[in-house]
């Protein structure tokens, strides 16, 4: 796996704006692309998501049968633990709600695995991906979500450091037990919350 992009080390920070989480800084019209594995090039026509494990209905959907679903779309800030924060974006797609809805979650399921078509994973409590927190985007700023900022669709669950935005995302498994991801197998924290700084284990 080839190593960290430049973004990973961190940049200029400027403080004074409330928006800012502790320890970020504005990227202003930049949206820096960091990865830590190769870009993978996803076919819309070819491109499912499946909502499987603790649920009472697991559904796989196509890229038109995800369109048919209620439209979503987010408008604010994201804020990503290499220190860079991005006001004002606008992202479209359909709320996790959506998803979650159909497949159904028993009792049981209190966390969630996100997976990427690459199979990188990240974990989150679901209730950081219920109750309008977190969607499946497919535009930014009304065009197609590039494949370098995780295109043709990735998750995003902005009140979170962007890790935990899955890109590539090809599957949500609802569990009964938290599982670390693979940043949080690698010392990230479980959680990620940018205004308490939960960027690493024990922060």
């Amino acid at each position: 796996m080839p190593g960290p992009t430049r973004g990973f080390l961190g940049r200029r920070r400027a403080a004074g704006d409330p928006r800012l989480p502790p320890g970020q800084y504005d990227a202003g019209s930049d949206w820096p692309v960091l990865t830590a594995e190769p870009t993978p090039r996803i076919a819309p026509e070819t491109w499912t998501i499946t909502v499987d494990g603790e649920v009472e209905t697991p559904t796989t959907w196509t890229w038109d049968e995800a369109h048919a679903l209620p439209s979503s779309e987010y408008r604010g800030d994201i804020h990503c633990v290499t220190t860079w924060s991005k006001f004002d974006t606008r992202f479209g797609g359909i709320s996790v709600d959506s998803l979650l809805e159909l497949a159904r979650p028993t009792a049981e399921g209190r966390f969630v695995m996100a997976t990427s078509k690459t199979g990188y994973t990240t974990n989150l409590p679901i209730e950081d991906v219920t109750g309008g927190k977190a969607w499946l985007v497919w535009e930014f700023d009304g065009k197609p979500l590039t494949a370098e900022h995780g295109g043709p669709v990735r998750m995003l669950v902005p009140h979170l450091y962007f890790w935990k935005s899955a890109k590539w995302i090809s599957r949500i498994t609802v569990l009964k037990r938290d599982q670390p991801g693979f940043w949080e197998q690698n010392g990230y924290h479980d959680r990620g919350d940018p205004w308490k700084q939960q960027r690493y284990q024990g922060d």
